[in-house]
């Protein structure tokens, strides 16, 4: 069994001992149960790192470790973005998870023109932190030691505009009497930036799917069936995976 990944603030120890404390060590000592011998990974969730041994814990909220050094990951690539329409209910939870445990790098909620939901005043951003505090709690489930970034939620201009600067733009869509090539054939980058839109349950507007053209995107499908918008994220995002390398 991998070691589990607890998140810190920050690095600064004492010497190599390394106190991990608030609901992480609560978490850690009173649910984990972690004992002296066993192995942990404290990450800040971008990047650094540093697996550590315990050594012991001290009341029910701090865990008690050896930090022996810092590590680094260095940013995958290609990075892998994830323009995700709002979903129905709790669906936007559901790919929020499911895409950053297969290794998707950021999401961009997106209030496309079909999406039911609508992210506005103190429910979008209530909303927004139950995908951020998703992502954060996926990530450390699937070992991550990078967390996806996800954005605040982009208009079709703001999505445009990311297609535009992206080395490879992709729309996932439905309408299969519209042109669309096969996503599994698509040729790809092996460096900078993807770009993928996942559109709502109704599908992408004619007027939406124009404008990212405009911008460079392509149509592309991910086989015979049409996926709903919470699972063809990940679905696209394991194809991009396997496909570029990064499930090597």
């Amino acid at each position: 069994m991998t070691a589990p990944v607890f998140v810190v603030a920050d690095f600064a120890a004492d010497g190599d001992r390394y106190v991990l404390d608030g609901p992480e060590g609560r978490h850690a000592v009173s649910v984990k149960r972690l004992e002296a011998g066993e192995e942990v990974v404290l990450t800040d969730g971008a990047g650094r790192y540093a697996v550590c041994e315990v050594l012991g814990s001290e009341g029910k909220d701090r865990l008690v470790v050896r930090m022996p050094e810092v590590s680094e990951e260095p940013a995958p690539r290609p990075r892998i973005t994830v323009v995700q329409a709002l979903p129905k209910g709790d669906r936007g939870e559901l790919a929020v998870e499911t895409m950053t445990e297969v290794g998707v790098d950021a999401i961009v909620p997106w209030q496309a023109a079909r999406c039911i939901t609508q992210w506005r005043g103190e429910r979008g951003l209530k909303a927004l932190g139950k995908w951020r505090a998703t992502a954060r709690e996926a990530g450390k489930q699937s070992r991550r030691v990078r967390f996806p970034q996800v954005a605040e939620a982009a208009s079709t201009k703001q999505v445009a505009a990311l297609l535009a600067g992206a080395d490879f733009a992709g729309v996932l869509h439905s309408d299969f009497e519209h042109t669309s090539a096969a996503l599994a054939t698509a040729e790809l980058p092996a460096e900078g930036e993807i770009v993928l839109v996942v559109g709502p349950e109704g599908g992408v507007s004619r007027d939406e799917l124009t404008l990212f053209e405009e911008a460079g995107a392509k149509a592309y499908v991910l086989g015979p069936s049409v996926l709903r918008t919470s699972t063809a994220g990940t679905a696209a995002a394991a194809l991009l995976l396997g496909r570029t390398g990064r499930w090597s």
